[in-house]
């Protein structure tokens, strides 16, 4: 797959960092993804939303977590590795996008999976766990309540050593939701696009569950004179968290004089856990869908664009202006799972289903 690999040049305004990727894999669509306006539900009508539509990079591989692979997955294939090996709950997005983006470039997919399962009998085969199987990822399966570094990295890195020993061949290691210092450059050349598109606006917001999306988009905005200010809203883990994980990036491509809060502001509307909704999203989701055509994820954009209305309702004085560009990050699939159905459906009033004898 040498043949798919691209040389990088990265913006001139970006030539001075370190860690630039060599190489770029082009697996998004084809072209630029479009920046539409938006009429965000029961948003106030002093605020103009608008959509960079990531849900449009592709079918499978859709959203934000593409954009990272093809700078991570190129890396790989560069050094010659055969197998790639992640992370991420059952339902997680980016695993489903590495596992298509391996099948597409002949690379074999290893994810480790956190699920509440006991035994294979309570498994449900649907969703982005459906798809991960169809695309011939092999899969680890692991509790729920595990911790990354002190587990789950360690069993991969076991595994990647035993893959080596048993075969000669080796592996990339990805993160959770790619989002690494190769990653981090997705959404660094994402901001080149928007800026090329020429569209005015104040302020961008988008979700926050890695850290690499905002990284990126904040790095970008920072070495371009901070002509937007960068918002991110949190749905897993603490602000903490993600403060220090935007730090290490900074650290890593040597902007060492800056901090994460001089660049970004986190705000926590993770709710009642990672992956867990109140009421109020299923029916912010539904509206969306409903009345507007846009598909939100419970786990990433339906609980960002629940933060980001909450903020322009009742601090509206966190942006900029009144001009906002929302990252729309994908994750159709997550939400195509029986627990998701029963849950959406309930708000889906409009609907109505008829039998015709």
């Amino acid at each position: 797959m040498t043949h798919r690999l691209q040389e990088y040049q990265p913006p001139e305004w970006a030539q001075s960092l370190k860690l630039i990727p060599k190489h770029r894999i082009q697996l998004a669509a084809p072209g630029v993804t479009p920046i539409t306006e938006w009429k965000l539900p029961d948003a106030p009508e002093d605020f103009k939303v608008l959509l960079k539509r990531d849900d449009y990079t592709g079918s499978i591989l859709s959203g934000n977590k593409v954009r990272k692979l093809e700078f991570i997955l190129a890396e790989a294939v560069a050094n010659g590795c055969k197998h790639v090996i992640s992370a991420g709950a059952l339902q997680s997005n980016h695993c489903r996008a590495v596992a298509a983006s391996c099948a597409e470039l002949g690379l074999q997919s290893h994810l480790f999976l956190r699920t509440p399962a006991k035994e294979a009998s309570e498994l449900k085969y649907n969703g982005n766990f459906f798809l991960d199987r169809l695309l011939g990822a092999n899969l680890y399966l692991t509790p729920m309540d595990v911790d990354y570094k002190d587990y789950t990295e360690v069993k991969m890195k076991e595994l990647a050593d035993s893959i080596e020993k048993e075969s000669g061949e080796t592996s990339r290691l990805v993160c959770l939701g790619g989002s690494d210092d190769v990653g981090m450059w997705g959404y660094i050349r994402c901001f080149d696009e928007i800026k090329k598109q020429g569209i005015e606006f104040d302020d961008i917001v988008c979700a926050c569950g890695s850290g690499g999306t905002i990284s990126g988009l904040a790095i970008a905005n920072y070495l371009c004179g901070m002509p937007y200010r960068c918002h991110s809203i949190v749905v897993g883990d603490s602000n903490e968290y993600f403060y220090k994980e935007i730090n290490d990036h900074l650290d890593g491509v040597g902007l060492t004089d800056i901090r994460a809060d001089d660049i970004t502001t986190l705000y926590d509307y993770i709710g009642p856990g990672y992956g867990k909704n109140l009421p109020e999203h299923f029916e912010l989701i539904s509206k969306s869908a409903t009345e507007t055509g846009v598909m939100l994820d419970n786990s990433y954009t339906g609980k960002a664009v629940y933060g980001l209305r909450d903020l322009m309702q009742n601090k509206p004085e966190v942006f900029k202006g009144r001009r906002i560009l929302f990252i729309h990050s994908g994750g159709l699939p997550s939400i195509q799972t029986e627990i998701m159905v029963n849950s959406l459906l309930p708000h889906s009033t409009k609907s109505k289903v008829t039998f015709i004898s």
